[in-house]
């Protein structure tokens, strides 16, 4: 991939080693499906280019000499503000897939959201331990929808996300160009596939075909009332970057907003989200939390969110880049990376902990 020599993902000292590893391990076309966004990849760059327009204004003369990473995420404790995002399809990177990087998940003490088009069984995932979310696409089979539902509720899940950014999968060029589908050892393990996602098709991608044919674009806000009388587990709305959807969301009981672009895999054109972050997290209010997900790549990026508004953060692609070079070595890496740098980050702002990062100015070049 020209990135020159490749250090071993489980000796990385910054993700963007993890990356180089990952892209030198994976076929091209899943390489694709992995990194790319829709469209031009517009916002997909813009998320990156936003963050690293954040300054952050230290304070000195603060004593940091027991700095730690401790938070909480949706009321329970966790080592450091980061939990894992749901990311479709990871036995497309490693033949453990999910259940690989839920273990190390558990083993950094951080949740782990397990996708609705995982490639994995929730039930297989929550017998590993630690904490897991389940992510909810909504379904044209509403019934269907509120199985999924329980299904992760029996299985022992702790919190519902529900991801409302994807009426239908982005046009994403790069899997159109490949006429990407999923190999047939990787199967959607709780949505019905057919063969729709295994199956070339002529300019399109196989998992755009098969998410237009089960996802509803009929999405609404009676969609997620119907969810929040359904479960009194925490409920997540995720694709958050509007205000007044925040403003609703909160009024609408639900728990915590993922302020996300998808990773610039949606509407491409779309807001940064770290540019969203500040006027989501003022509407949202103290009653509901704020999560920030899209471009995170450092322990300095998770501060730069919290300092905007966010108590946590969701990480996506960088596990799955730690998990295709490594397996479940690879993503513990990750993970380990991003607490060792946010406390340096922490200790270096003139933060003692993750309450004084909430205070922290910031500044942003005209």
């Amino acid at each position: 991939m020209g990135h020159g020599a490749e250090v071993p993902a489980d000796q990385a000292l910054c993700l963007a080693d993890v990356e180089h590893a990952a892209a030198a391990a994976l076929p091209a076309e899943v390489w694709d499906f992995v990194a790319g966004g829709s469209g031009a990849e517009t916002t997909l760059d813009a998320n990156r280019t936003a963050l690293d327009r954040v300054f952050l204004v230290p304070r000195v003369l603060t004593d940091v000499s027991r700095c730690t990473t401790d938070s909480t995420l949706l009321g329970r404790p966790v080592p450091v503000p980061v939990a894992v995002a749901p990311v479709a399809y990871q036995r497309l990177v490693h033949p453990e897939g999910e259940s690989a990087a839920a273990r190390a998940a558990k083993a950094a003490g951080v949740p782990f959201t397990v996708s609705t088009l995982s490639s994995v069984p929730v039930e297989e995932i929550t017998a590993i331990g630690g904490t897991v979310w389940f992510q909810l696409y909504w379904l044209r089979d509403a019934a269907r929808c509120l199985e999924l539902v329980r299904r992760a509720e029996d299985a022992g899940c702790q919190a519902i996300m529900l991801t409302v950014d994807v009426p239908w999968m982005g046009r994403r060029v790069r899997d159109m160009r490949n006429r990407f589908a999923l190999p047939d050892h990787v199967r959607a393990a709780h949505v019905s596939t057919g063969s729709t996602a295994h199956r070339q098709h002529a300019g399109a991608s196989a998992v755009a075909v098969h998410t237009g044919l089960a996802f509803s674009s009929a999405t609404t806000w009676s969609s997620l009332a119907a969810l929040r009388e359904r479960t009194r587990l925490p409920l997540v709305l995720k694709g958050v970057l509007a205000a007044e959807d925040a403003r609703r969301a909160a009024e609408s009981g639900v728990d915590a907003v993922v302020v996300s672009n998808h990773g610039g895999r949606q509407l491409d054109g779309a807001v940064p989200s770290i540019a969203a972050l500040p006027e989501v997290a003022a509407a949202a209010g103290d009653g509901c939390e704020v999560l920030f997900d899209s471009g995170v790549r450092s322990g300095t990026d998770v501060l730069r969110a919290l300092a905007l508004g966010a108590s946590g953060v969701l990480v996506g692609r960088p596990l799955i880049w730690g998990l295709a070079a490594a397996g479940e070595a690879g993503a513990r890496r990750v993970l380990d990376l991003l607490a060792d740098e946010l406390r340096d980050a922490l200790g270096l702002s003139g933060c003692d902990g993750v309450a004084a990062a909430r205070r922290l100015r910031t500044f942003v070049p005209a």
